[in-house]
């Protein structure tokens, strides 16, 4: 399916040290314990995430079975629909794969060159969750560490891949009981990951800082005609809102007449000017591609 993994004594050749440089200013070689994750020569050579440049496919070839972000190349689960999320600046910060058991999240961060990154992260993410009152436990996958909290509104589970230079960081959702280790999500969730690939380039980023994401032309274009859909239904509850007002309006407005200009004939108490019906405008951002 893929291309063999880079031997060791390619991986340890010379980095240029001044892309590298913003990477390891932050963190250093942490030790590990055997439940962390494993190192990327210790894996299967069929088991991803995969590094671009360990690969013998190129990036057009790849993408023809996977979603080319950017930073990563997932694979879509059948049935499987995307949620863009959005920055307020209008970039694109995440995209989720949403399936009939849950929501799954892969994303790629900077890291150092020696693994230990993703035990850093799963410490801290363990100790937001607690000071939330939920409920976490440690668990071991196929990749080592994973984290599974139980919060008020979701099930949650975190599984985290340390690569050379990069993190990836996989987030399942899903009500609860979902995101158990058996479950049908966690399984979609491994194999998907699995056969994520990973380009990180050579621009320097600081440690854990997210690696961009960028949307192929295809899904930008469905974003637009998203977008251009939910503002003609904006326009559209508004003029209809404009309407109903200026009806009222004109309605009450000839009551008010008739009742000046013929008084005698008119019931012994005045009608007075009655309000047209009032229609609220609704709609809600786009998340959901189909």
């Amino acid at each position: 399916m893929f291309g063999r993994r880079k031997k060791d004594a390619d991986a340890a050749g010379a980095p240029n040290e001044d892309a590298q440089g913003a990477d390891e200013a932050q963190i250093g070689s942490t030790g590990r314990d055997t439940d962390d994750a494993l190192d990327p020569q210790d894996r299967a050579a069929d088991q991803g995430p995969f590094d671009l440049e360990e690969l013998d496919e190129d990036r057009e070839t790849l993408a023809a079975t996977r979603l080319d972000l950017g930073s990563v190349l997932l694979p879509l689960p059948a049935g499987g629909q995307l949620q863009v999320e959005m920055t307020q600046a209008g970039a694109p910060q995440a995209v989720h794969v949403v399936t009939q058991y849950g929501r799954i999240t892969i994303a790629a961060y900077a890291a150092p060159k020696s693994p230990g990154q993703w035990r850093e992260v799963a410490a801290d993410l363990a100790g937001s969750l607690r000071g939330d009152q939920s409920e976490v436990s440690v668990e071991t996958g196929p990749w080592g560490r994973e984290l599974h909290g139980v919060t008020a509104n979701a099930d949650l589970r975190f599984i985290g891949v340390d690569g050379y230079r990069w993190m990836v960081r996989c987030v399942l959702a899903g009500p609860s009981g979902a995101v158990g280790a058996d479950s049908p999500l966690v399984a979609i969730a491994r194999d998907v990951l699995s056969q994520t690939v990973v380009d990180r380039g050579s621009d320097p980023h600081p440690v854990r800082t997210p690696l961009p994401v960028v949307l192929p032309q295809a899904l930008l274009a469905q974003l637009a005609a998203a977008q251009q859909q939910q503002q003609a239904a904006a326009q559209q509850a508004g003029a209809q809102q404009a309407g109903a007002q200026q009806a009222g309006a004109q309605q009450a407005g000839a009551q008010q007449a008739g009742g000046q200009a013929a008084p005698q004939a008119g019931p012994p108490n005045p009608v007075g000017p009655t309000e047209g019906p009032r229609r609220g405008t609704s709609g809600s951002a786009m998340q959901q591609l189909g």
